[in-house]
């Protein structure tokens, strides 16, 4: 393709969100995705509980789902939001997925992801991440669908070149894998209950501290020492976690943001 000053164009606006939310479990992740608009859900783990939505029959391999999301762009049908519960019940059948298909140089067939040697395979499975990201991509270009990825979190040190390690909270995927779905949405929000801070007095000049939850469940869209977040909307550092209040944020003019 020739570039020139005439294959310029101009944004259209904001397309179907891609989206990728992670926290702890039972913090309302799932329901989030049902209050997304029109949600159909391809399940890799039995996350639904008593929420009544639509859903294909739970999957068993990393075949069902992109054969599910296959489906969802070449049939009719008026779901305007995938949503994928959850990436890390997904990963192990990625992993599966990749040593019952592979075949090394030398005929060599592996059981395991471990198997590979030297992160090999995770490097590999990449390809099969990109092969599932593209289909999504698919569906939000051609279809106008958005689609919500769910995550649970778990805490890990993160070696930080410009200060001391630190704990924080990280999406539950291997670390390649993790960047790379990182780089590819336009929102990485954390879920979890909002807490404050309480101190008193503990005896001998020394002050005790205690996290106390409100109960108040928040998402946060920014990056924190405690926790992975991105969001390209210029969205609110945090938001009460319910799908009506993202959305009012997301659509709200740049000017009052």
């Amino acid at each position: 393709m020739a570039i020139s000053l005439e294959s310029i164009s101009r944004s259209s606006g904001i397309k179907a969100p891609r989206i990728v939310l992670h926290g702890p479990a039972g913090v309302g992740k799932t329901t989030f995705g049902s209050s997304a608009p029109n949600p159909i859900f391809i399940q890799t783990e039995d996350g639904l509980g008593k929420l009544e939505v639509d859903a294909f029959p739970f999957t068993q391999t990393f075949q069902d789902v992109l054969d599910a999301l296959n489906i969802l762009h070449t049939s009719e049908h008026n779901y305007q939001t995938v949503v994928l519960d959850s990436l890390d019940h997904l990963e192990p059948l990625l992993w599966k997925h990749l040593c019952n298909h592979y075949v090394g140089p030398k005929g060599e067939r592996y059981e395991s992801i471990e198997d590979f040697g030297f992160g090999k395979g995770y490097m590999l499975a990449l390809d099969l991440w990109r092969q599932l990201l593209s289909a999504l991509f698919d569906l939000r270009n051609d279809r106008g669908m958005a689609f919500i990825l769910i995550a649970h979190s778990e805490i890990k040190r993160f070696e930080s070149p410009m200060t001391d390690s630190y704990d924080r909270y990280q999406i539950k995927l291997h670390k390649r894998a993790s960047d790379l779905v990182q780089e590819s949405v336009d929102c990485v929000m954390f879920a979890d209950y909002k807490t404050v801070i309480e101190k008193e007095e503990g005896g001998f000049n020394k002050v005790k501290t205690r996290g106390i939850s409100t109960g108040q469940r928040y998402l946060y869209t920014e990056a924190r020492p405690s926790f992975i977040a991105k969001n390209r909307y210029g969205l609110p550092p945090e938001l009460p976690m319910s799908w009506q209040t993202f959305s009012d944020a997301l659509t709200q003019p740049v000017s009052q943001k």
